[in-house]
């Protein structure tokens, strides 16, 4: 076997989520987080040699220690709802789109209970309109979480890396949320596997072009994750908008242990990988590490806000491979299906010949 060749996590099932579109200020939009991803990825780390895994179904556990059950019996139950309800035949929509969401301002102190409709409900996860929820969705969802967890399952048995093929993409969501094409949180599934597998502390280094805001949120109190994110910097005007700026540290016991290394449009390459660089320092006193590798602040990207290169990506994998630490790598963003594979086996080749 090739001493270079990475364990590849991945599952059919992550094929079956089909938001066939978002709904952006209003106006239904074509989708970018589509299943020929997996096949995209797929195809380049197989012709590279590397090793493809199946995920096995794995126990509810570890999930339901990073989410909240509310949203997992949603998530599981929603589009049945949805497939009940009238929603086809008066609007011609096929797919969960939240019709209000019950902030503080709709509510305004009063006590409030769940919403009976289905259209409603879902503003109470559903942080935003372009994350549908559909057939197909819950199943690739929690395939996604089976990757993470047996990719976590391998380097706690002495693998130095393993990547998990994560489709969707996790980083967005929240302990009791979902969004930004994330329904469950696949980074914070695979540190709390590391834990639980006994790493005393574990370190994430988010690379993808957003902050992983969901991922701060769960371990944002808490001292034995350490979670660091280089992005796009969210004051000019990119997701998540309001959360992922230099001075949001963590809280309680988790005091110092969030960094955000927020970056300015069209930063490239020079910046990036030195805020990479930076973090890789911070995380490499942890005992293990999860990279979440979004590859969309790369050029050629349609949600690239950064101007990455491949070389970038694989000088990245580098550095972070350079701490010397167990690793799993799980995918999240990176949507232009021509060089996607290729990015995402350039971030692998570097980490593991470093």
């Amino acid at each position: 076997m090739d001493q270079y060749a990475v364990p590849v996590v991945w599952s059919p099932q992550t094929r079956l989520h089909d938001p066939r579109h978002e709904v952006w200020v209003g106006v239904a939009t074509e989708g970018t987080e589509r299943a020929a991803r997996v096949d995209a990825i797929l195809d380049a780390l197989r012709a590279g040699g590397h090793d493809l895994v199946e995920a096995t179904v794995q126990p509810d556990d570890v999930l339901m220690a990073v989410h909240e059950p509310e949203l997992l019996g949603f998530l599981r139950t929603a589009a049945d709802r949805w497939a009940a309800g009238p929603y086809r035949d008066l609007v011609g929509q096929e797919r969960v789109v939240p019709y209000l969401f019950p902030t503080p301002a709709m509510t305004a102190g009063l006590p409030t209970r769940p919403a009976v409709a289905v259209h409603a409900d879902a503003g109470r996860f559903a942080y935003d309109t372009m994350t549908l929820v559909g057939p197909g969705t819950w199943e690739a969802a929690r395939a996604a979480v089976d990757c993470a967890i047996e990719a976590a399952s391998l380097v706690a048995a002495g693998a130095r890396l393993a990547y998990a093929l994560c489709r969707p993409p996790g980083h967005h969501a929240t302990p009791a949320g979902f969004g930004g094409s994330c329904y469950l949180n696949n980074a914070a599934v695979a540190a709390q596997a590391l834990r639980r597998s006994g790493a005393d502390r574990v370190g994430i280094v988010d690379v993808d072009a957003h902050q992983g805001n969901g991922t701060a949120a769960i371990f944002w109190d808490r001292a034995d994750v350490r979670y660091g994110s280089v992005h796009v910097d969210p004051g000019a005007g990119w997701f998540p908008h309001m959360v992922g700026y230099a001075d949001e540290t963590g809280t309680g016991a988790g005091a110092g242990a969030t960094r955000n290394l927020p970056l300015p449009e069209g930063a490239g390459d020079e910046p990036w990988l030195a805020a990479v660089a930076e973090l890789a320092g911070w995380v490499s006193e942890c005992d293990a590490l999860v990279v979440s590798l979004g590859v969309d602040a790369a050029a050629d990207d349609p949600e690239s806000p950064l101007q990455v290169t491949a070389e970038g990506y694989r000088e990245a994998g580098r550095l972070l491979g350079a701490t010397g630490l167990p690793a799993v790598a799980v995918q999240e963003g990176g949507y232009h299906l021509p060089t996607l594979g290729g990015l995402v086996a350039a971030y692998l080749d570097g980490h593991a010949r470093s």
